[in-house]
């Protein structure tokens, strides 16, 4: 199969070894105390549904894990449920944009399915050592492959949140600079998006964890609740850190907004400004335009440096003015 990654066996919290898929049922029928572990990386259909015969998948559940494009969830069909969970990754970098994925889980009595779907994929080796590391616990059964698997979805958000929180206030500080720029208001949308999308993986997951933790799930051993309840409390402050995100970065929205209106108004001013200095020179300049026969002045030797003169004065004292109001 080109899209699993491997299968393990277990027995007594211990891996057996590796086992070709073929040899799924005879190995649980021979071996009561054995569970088995298969990872898959976006399997076609014809390799879901050998996966889907060796196990007794339901067909709802391997409808769901072919098409992916699935929200958090816990559903239960018979003594087995379907998790899905949502990967996250941001890689390094300013520009850096979060990698989702999809982890399908089929977790039976004797054995954990899981499904990878997109860029964010759950470092297997990973995994696998740290519920290996834990053999008493592992002697759990499967539910401990759960806990360990959703701990980890759950860790990967940590970093993510922490770097959208580092964009924010870099956000924050060329919001209140000298000149605000186009691609400002580009960040701060593409950040609102990024909270968004990381909201919808991180809001069902709350319930997800507490279900689990809170005893309605039997396959889930009484010793291993306190384990989801950690992933519970961590799923929790990740929903909260999302929330005050979101909150933040609207206000840094409406302060950008109200900050281009504030530049707006100081354009306006400084144009009226000018505009009202400027009317003075051409009110007089038009009246002195009209070419009529008889108006004073026309004939006086000093009327055109007592013009100049009036101008000049009156655009000085209306400059001082508006400069002493701030509008220039």
């Amino acid at each position: 199969m080109t899209g699993a990654v491997r299968a393990v066996a277990y027995a007594a919290g211990r891996p057996v070894g590796e086992v070709a898929l073929e040899a799924v049922g005879p190995l649980l029928a021979a071996r009561p105390d054995v569970f088995l572990w298969v990872a898959l990386r976006e399997p076609d259909a014809p390799e879901l549904r050998q996966v889907q015969q060796a196990f007794g998948l339901h067909d709802l559940a391997v409808e769901d894990a072919l098409r992916a494009h699935q929200r958090p969830k816990l559903e239960r069909y018979g003594d087995a449920l379907f998790v899905v969970l949502r990967t996250a990754r941001r890689p390094e970098g300013p520009d850096g944009r979060i990698a989702f994925g999809e982890l399908h889980l089929f977790v039976g009595p004797r054995a954990v399915v899981a499904v990878q779907h997109g860029a964010a994929e759950l470092p297997e080796s990973r995994a696998r050592a740290r519920w290996e590391a834990a053999p008493a616990e592992l002697a759990h059964g499967p539910g401990l492959v759960l806990y360990v698997l959703m701990d980890l979805v759950v860790d990967d958000y940590f970093p993510v949140v922490d770097a959208l929180e580092a964009e924010l206030e870099a956000l924050e500080e060329a919001i209140f600079s000298a000149a605000l720029r186009r691609t400002t208001a580009e960040r701060i949308y593409r950040l609102r998006r990024d909270l968004l999308e990381l909201k919808r993986c991180v809001s069902p997951l709350v319930d997800l964890a507490n279900r689990l933790q809170g005893g309605e799930v039997p396959l889930v051993a009484e010793a291993l609740r306190v384990y989801f309840r950690d992933v519970f409390d961590h799923a929790l402050r990740i929903n909260e850190m999302v929330d005050m995100l979101r909150e933040l970065l609207t206000t840094a929205l409406e302060a950008s907004l109200a900050l281009v209106t504030v530049a707006q108004n100081e354009a306006m001013k400084r144009l009226a400004g000018w505009g009202a200095i400027v009317a003075v020179p051409t009110m007089i300049a038009g009246i002195y335009g009209m070419n009529f026969r008889v108006m004073p002045e026309l004939e006086w030797r000093f009327g055109y440096p007592a013009v100049m003169a009036v101008m000049l004065g009156v655009c000085l004292f209306l400059y001082r003015r508006f400069r002493r109001a701030g509008w220039l």
